[in-house]
């Protein structure tokens, strides 16, 4: 058999476990099978695996809505990533790269820094306001980014890929140094807040922030795997792609589209978390090849796990702080980025 044949059913598996480890680690201690049993109990089924109010309430309400985040983020990132790639063709590319995350980011810092001065006479509006403030700002600055890239990169009424990379890095300069003279004018308080941000964490999973940006990283994380086969086909190039019957302007609309909106969610709710859609694709295409049919679902179920295991991590190390889930992210990515430049150079590719 080979091996891509049995991939997806060990990372669905790898998947299950994960977020079953996670749920047993931190301050109250669980057991795999005290948390199957609070998890079947719902549903009818009662296991012989008796727990505590406190160890349930801590599985449901802290620690269930936080693996399912991590999951979906993972997820989202992940397979946005694969399919990032296979738009530019380039196995160095990124969702970053057009401009998303940087979008984001103005947004969020604009929205600490000035957000104060905003005055609202409620104070539950205001108390409402400040939950939301953060992930509707990163949210709409991703898809706003995005609006701008693809209409710069139109030409003649067609997308230019060459145009939306230039376009991306003109976006991303702009909004960086936007958001460095915002850094500059904000108070003590509010640099912590936005280092913070930046450094990314799933500490604020609950379940109203998993019922907001949920439903839109699983659609996309459902969605993007169906452009398999037309992203194959754009590898040979546009012309080949187009005859082979694939509408090439509406195939590339709708994945700049999608992953606009999985990773503006992702963002939303945990903040920058880098590399996982770089590192993901490049791990599974040793074993999987570069078929997007197989590589954008596996990338999800890959994605998925290592953000939950990295948030574990993040969360057991130092006990009982807590790392930012972007510092350990990148601890791991980057090694593997030099990694990867420096096997493309002996190859000759670079």
């Amino acid at each position: 058999m080979r091996p891509s044949a049995w991939l997806l059913p060990t990372l669905a598996v790898l998947l299950v476990l994960v977020a079953l480890t996670s749920m047993t680690v931190g301050a109250v201690e669980t057991s795999a099978g005290q948390v199957i049993t609070i998890l079947a109990r719902p549903f009818g089924f009662e296991l012989p695996w008796p727990s505590t109010h406190t160890q349930q309430a801590v599985v449901l309400y802290l620690r269930l809505p936080r693996v399912i985040l991590g999951s979906l983020v993972g997820a989202a990132l992940a397979v946005a990533g694969a399919a990032t790639q296979g738009l530019f063709r380039n196995p160095l590319a990124d969702p970053g790269l057009i401009g998303i995350a940087a979008g984001a980011a103005l947004a969020v810092v604009t929205t600490i820094v000035i957000g104060d001065q905003v005055p609202v006479m409620n104070s539950s509006v205001a108390a409402l306001l400040n939950r939301l403030a953060v992930p509707t700002a990163a949210f709409v600055g991703a898809l706003a980014t995005t609006f701008i890239v693809y209409r710069l990169s139109l030409v003649s009424g067609r997308t230019v890929v060459a145009m939306m990379l230039l376009a991306g890095i003109g976006i991303n300069a702009l909004a960086g140094s936007a958001t460095g003279l915002l850094v500059y004018l904000a108070d003590d308080q509010e640099l912590r807040s936005v280092t913070f941000w930046t450094l990314g964490s799933l500490a604020g999973a609950s379940w109203p922030s998993l019922s907001v940006a949920g439903p839109i990283m699983f659609i996309t994380v459902l969605v993007l795997p169906r452009f398999g086969l037309p992203l194959n086909a754009m590898v040979l190039g546009e012309s080949a792609a187009t005859h082979l019957g694939i509408d090439v302007q509406r195939t590339k609309r709708m994945l700049v589209t999608l992953v606009a909106l999985g990773v503006g969610a992702a963002v939303s709710v945990a903040g920058m978390v880098g590399f996982i859609g770089l590192v993901v694709p490049h791990l599974l295409r040793l074993t999987v090849g570069p078929d997007h049919r197989r590589l954008l679902p596996a990338s999800a179920l890959l994605g998925a796990s290592l953000t939950i295991g990295a948030d574990s991590a993040a969360r057991t190390l130092v006990s009982p702080a807590e790392l930012p889930l972007g510092i350990l992210t990148a601890l791991c990515g980057a090694p593997f980025l030099l990694w990867l430049l420096r096997s493309e150079r002996r190859q000759g590719y670079l």
